[in-house]
């Protein structure tokens, strides 16, 4: 007989207690006027479920005339302490039940009662449930988060969205503190064009009177704009913009800079190519470098220009968005056998194939931005999809890539096969070991100058995913 079947039994029993209307022995007025009620309940229990009130009732000891003990709790409403007690008593409680706003004023009076299990069992189902309720009310529950250490993984979501999404904190209704918050931000992961276009955003916002074409504002606009901005143009890094962003955002705003940036600012990029920017006065964000990979194979390197590649740039260009590379298969792992990687991998999109070459530093792969499908032979069409091959494991600039030029046999699907890229780049075989193969076919390029055969001693798919 399962222990559960018990702690259910207890639980239903300790729920039946609380609302025992003959052996209480404390009472508890909860609430500020009108919205007052008084609870009644039982000194052992909440002495020993809630540190908080231990305290209160170790300086409110049992009269010796039999008078109740009798506590006040103002700061919690009287129906999200009915609900907590029923946690004190029962040990659970329904989340699924109640909106966001309520699991939130549960929380905050969890915390106050020293409740540290459901404080953390609220958090993470706030997290996980009602995402889009902490961005529309991103102002109060960063500000919550921060200022009390209880709420350690709001605080923690909050800081990662800042850092991961900072687009949806631009677009909500932001303090002050949050946006100085944000633009200091070095792991901010936006491009320094779009810091400063959703600054301007922002300024606009606290002044809707204003037009958002810069060309028709007056001297007495831009001087609005100007005092709405002061505190914050400091911290925008422009010189991590190019030589155009410079020419097409900053300078229809000049009135609003200080005088001395933008003279210097005119200096250092006017004679820049319109892509360039001045290396020498950069301070850049890591937005664009790639966390740490989980990779037998490929470093964080690799990572950076496979998301190069897949933003369709060049190995010199700026990354403006940043990768996760998720693992979601590896041979030495899950197996070789093509069985195996149509189990894990059918109706996964986006991804990263990679292969390293038996017996050699070469690395072969593929991206994929549709799905991975198990069938007898069948061809999907996709434009995006590329392969490519390092030469050298330790060198990701010796390397070819290969875009998909005839799109409709871009992707191959093969119950006997793995990653197919037409025959390009094909995992083919009962085990992978010796009969994959490259052969120039519907990819630009043939990305192998040796053999056309290959071994593979490991290989690794990768989900890729906006941070």
């Amino acid at each position: 007989m399962g222990d559960n079947k018990f702690l259910s039994k207890l639980s239903q029993n300790l729920l039946e207690i609380l609302n025992d209307e003959e052996y209480y022995d404390i009472t508890i007025e909860v609430g500020n006027d009108p919205n007052v009620r008084t609870f009644r309940a039982h000194m052992v229990i909440l002495n020993y479920r809630s540190p908080y009130l231990r305290r209160i009732l170790s300086t409110n000891k049992k009269k010796s005339d039999g008078t109740l003990v009798h506590i006040k709790l103002p700061n919690i409403s009287p129906d999200t302490f009915q609900e907590i007690l029923r946690y004190i008593y029962g040990g659970s409680l329904s989340i699924e039940k109640y909106d966001t706003s309520d699991i939130i004023k549960i929380l905050f009076a969890a915390n106050e009662l020293n409740l540290q299990e459901l404080v953390e069992t609220l958090q993470l189902s706030v997290i996980e449930n009602n995402a889009n309720w902490i961005e529309q009310n991103f102002d109060f529950i960063y500000q919550t988060s921060i200022e009390n250490n209880s709420f350690l993984e709001l605080q923690k979501y909050c800081t990662d969205l800042m850092s991961k999404e900072p687009e949806k904190i631009f677009n909500s209704s932001i303090s002050e503190k949050i946006l100085i918050s944000l633009i200091q931000n070095d792991n901010l992961q936006m491009s320094e064009v779009q810091v400063w276009e959703n600054v301007l955003k922002w300024g606009h916002t606290q002044n809707p009177e204003l037009s958002s074409d810069p060309a028709s504002l007056s001297k007495d606009d831009f001087n609005v704009l100007k005092s709405t901005l002061q505190h914050y143009i400091p911290f925008i890094r422009f010189y991590n913009l190019t030589s155009k962003e410079i020419s097409d955002t900053v300078i229809p705003y000049r009135e609003i800079l200080p005088e001395e940036l933008y003279v210097d600012l005119l200096k250092t990029f006017l004679n820049l190519h319109p892509d360039s920017k001045p290396i020498d006065k950069s301070k850049p964000r890591n937005f664009h470098k790639q966390k740490n990979v989980d990779s037998k194979i490929i470093t964080s390197q690799h990572a950076d220009l496979i998301s190069k590649w897949i933003d369709e740039l060049d190995i010199t260009d700026n990354l403006n968005t940043s990768y996760k590379f998720k693992l979601i298969f590896r041979g030495s792992r899950d197996g070789f056998d093509p069985n195996k990687f149509h189990e894990i991998c059918d109706n996964q999109s986006r991804t990263v194939t990679v292969i390293k070459v038996k017996n050699s530093n070469e690395i072969l792969g593929g991206y994929n931005p549709i799905d991975w499908y198990d069938d007898y032979y069948l061809t999907k069409s996709t434009k995006d999809s590329f392969i490519f091959s390092f030469e050298n494991v330790d060198n990701i600039e010796k390397h070819i890539l290969s875009r998909v030029k005839n799109e409709d046999g871009a992707i191959c699907y093969a119950s006997d096969c793995g990653a197919y890229f037409d025959n390009d780049l094909v995992m083919y075989g009962c085990n992978f070991y010796d009969d994959s193969y490259c052969q120039k076919s519907s990819y630009e390029k043939q990305i192998r100058n040796t053999e056309k055969k290959f071994s593979v001693e490991e290989f690794e798919v990768f989900q890729i995913k906006k941070w």
